[in-house]
């Protein structure tokens, strides 16, 4: 069981978000619906972890974001998924930049996919047990728009693959059984994807984060 606070203005999806989360074991122990009521919940119940919407109130820009912010940083390693209605690298960027970036689980889902509830579900298990999670929309979207990126044209088929899995925040065993091949294949890949890219190679959210940085890095923010 997970001890949640939920942070979502759409009063349907809040509603909605706070049943599914009962029916599945676990306690959602606030469900507000601003950053101002968020911060204040966190603090006051120190939850596993947060769910929170980008756009909030009062401006609806991106006042739940920096809320989640603020929160890591008053809380280290708090884990959070934030919710988008729409792709926005931008917004991810801003979320996964900094050192804190790689204490404790964070992720950034898109809306749809609470739909999804298996996926959802499972995205949430991972963030609150530190890992990073990225909509795989998020990541096609990313992908697009360094395709004219010399080191990405290095990359064969099977390792764009790997790479776009490996954003995600999955594991070696779970790219694996995703592509159905081999552990074995899935290491040998990413050591060509790591020296390819100049990327570090590092484990779990360092991973992660070091795929993103290059991913993100002079991409068209959208």
């Amino acid at each position: 069981m997970l001890r949640v606070v939920l942070a979502e203005d759409a009063v349907l999806l809040r509603a909605g978000l706070v049943e599914l989360l009962s029916r599945v074991g676990h306690e959602v122990t606030a469900a507000v619906g601003d950053a101002a009521e968020l911060a204040r919940a966190v603090d006051a119940d120190r939850p596993d972890v947060v769910i929170t919407d980008v756009r909030m109130p009062p401006g609806f820009r991106d006042e739940g974001l920096k809320a989640a912010l603020e929160l890591r940083s008053r809380h280290p390693g708090l884990p959070v998924v934030v919710l988008s209605q729409y792709v926005a690298t931008a917004y991810a960027t801003q979320l996964f930049s900094g050192a804190s970036s790689a204490e404790g689980g964070l992720g950034y889902l898109l809306k749809d996919r609470v739909g999804e509830v298996t996926d959802f579900l499972d995205a949430l298990d991972r963030v609150a047990g530190g890992q990073t999670v990225i909509d795989p929309e998020v990541v096609r979207v990313l992908l697009q728009q360094r395709t004219a990126d010399e080191p990405l044209q290095r990359l064969t088929p099977r390792e764009r693959e790997v790479l776009a899995l490996m954003a995600e925040g999955l594991n070696n065993q779970a790219i694996a059984q995703r592509l159905t091949i081999t552990e074995a294949s899935v290491v040998k890949h990413s050591s060509n994807i790591f020296m390819k890219l100049d990327l570090d190679p590092a484990e779990g959210n360092r991973r992660v984060l070091a795929v993103l940085a290059h991913l993100r890095r002079e991409a068209p923010q959208v």
